[in-house]
């Protein structure tokens, strides 16, 4: 019988600004949880990252299970009822909808679900990220399953060295893609690269390996709030499930890829870029400049439907230089105040007033004539005799 890894997220309240959760409505999450989970999920956890809380549910019923993302919807509201009685800020945020319609997707929370033939020991790390996008996993997933710097068992294991098949969004124009590696390598990265539109949503064995034929072994968060209410609602805050060991990355090549703090969008008000920051989850509070963005890392194994775990992996000296050259990332950024490339383009900002002063000093600008410079910048080809 195949198994289900369903993780589903939101942002239901904060304390205090969108700094970190209350641990009162974490309770309540996970008390809903299990008072009406059972006969439903053979196994939960329940964790958090910044402001958002983490559902992660263990269940035979396959993705897109309407009583699945049901339970958690309701385990959302069951928090929120709290977090509004405390007064909590942005207290049901992520909540769309005022009643469930069948299917949690496009209703705020994010999800992430594969169904997968669990092997004799199955070993995976849940990812979590607050004040950034769905877009902010394209590096580290690359690194993991493409890069051989990153991850030499690309390299030196047989059961890895056919490379693995990527499936990529298209999150503006709905549309996926699905490329292999290494063959297809640069052609990821062409389109990965622009991650505010490329992301990657999937990553599955090929059909030809020997361990694994056709498997599912990552799935991302992809859901872009901005385009599902219509206006900016607060950050995607994305998670993602990454299987390892055994024909995949090997725990180490997983997390080695998040050991330099690379910039992602998000950050102030989602409209900054900044460095991504792997700490534990008890440091995963949101504080200088809301931030800055960070990921925590939980590793489980799981074995007939229970979950064994989790190790919180970054809660770890060995990451202490990542969060030293973040911290020097920040007060390098920090400085440019709300100058780009620290702020986000105009295309890319989210929540904020920007939009409103163009509009108030539209009538304000005047018209330029370009046709003199146009015709200054004229070149023939005996400029360059």
């Amino acid at each position: 019988m195949k198994t289900t890894i369903s993780h589903i997220k939101a942002d239901i309240g904060s304390l205090p600004g969108h700094s970190s959760v209350y641990e009162p409505v974490v309770q309540e999450v996970g008390k809903f949880i299990r008072e009406h989970g059972s006969g439903i999920l053979t196994d939960h956890f329940i964790s958090h990252v910044g402001d958002d809380i983490q559902i992660t549910m263990i269940h035979n019923r396959g993705v897109d299970n309407p009583e699945i993302h049901e339970l958690a919807w309701n385990a959302f509201i069951a928090g929120t009822a709290l977090a509004k009685k405390v007064g909590l800020y942005g207290a049901g945020q992520d909540l769309l909808k005022d009643s469930f319609s069948g299917n949690i997707k496009g209703m705020g929370p994010g999800v992430a679900e594969m169904e997968i033939n669990a092997r004799k020991s199955e070993p995976f790390i849940i990812y979590m990220m607050d004040k950034t996008e769905p877009g902010a996993f394209n590096f580290p997933i690359f690194k993991m399953f493409a890069d051989p710097y990153n991850t030499p068992g690309l390299v030196i294991d047989p059961n890895m060295h056919d490379g693995f098949k990527f499936e990529i969004w298209d999150i503006i124009e709905g549309k996926k893609i699905y490329l292999d590696t290494p063959e297809h390598m640069y052609d990821i990265m062409g389109m990965i690269g622009s991650k505010s539109r490329y992301v990657v949503k999937r990553v599955f064995t090929k059909e030809n390996h020997e361990k694994l034929p056709d498997e599912n072994v990552s799935v991302i968060t992809t859901d872009k709030l901005s385009f599902i209410a219509g206006e900016y609602v607060g950050k995607d805050d994305p998670a993602g499930i990454v299987r390892i060991q055994s024909g995949l990355p090997a725990a180490g090549e997983s997390l080695e890829a998040f050991s330099h703090p690379y910039l992602v969008s998000g950050w102030m008000r989602g409209s900054f870029n900044g460095p991504l920051m792997p700490v534990g989850m008890k440091d995963s509070k949101m504080t200088r400049f809301d931030g800055p963005p960070r990921v925590v890392a939980l590793g489980f194994v799981l074995k007939d439907g229970k979950l064994t775990g989790p190790v919180d992996m970054f809660d770890d000296p060995a990451f202490d230089g990542a969060r030293k050259t973040a911290v020097e990332i920040v007060d390098y950024l920090r400085r440019m105040g709300p100058f780009e490339p620290h702020r986000l383009p105009e295309d890319e900002m989210e929540y904020t007033s920007l939009p409103r002063v163009l509009e108030k000093l539209k009538s304000q600008f005047q018209h330029i004539d370009m046709e003199p410079a146009k015709k200054k910048l004229k070149v023939s080809t005996k400029d360059f005799d």
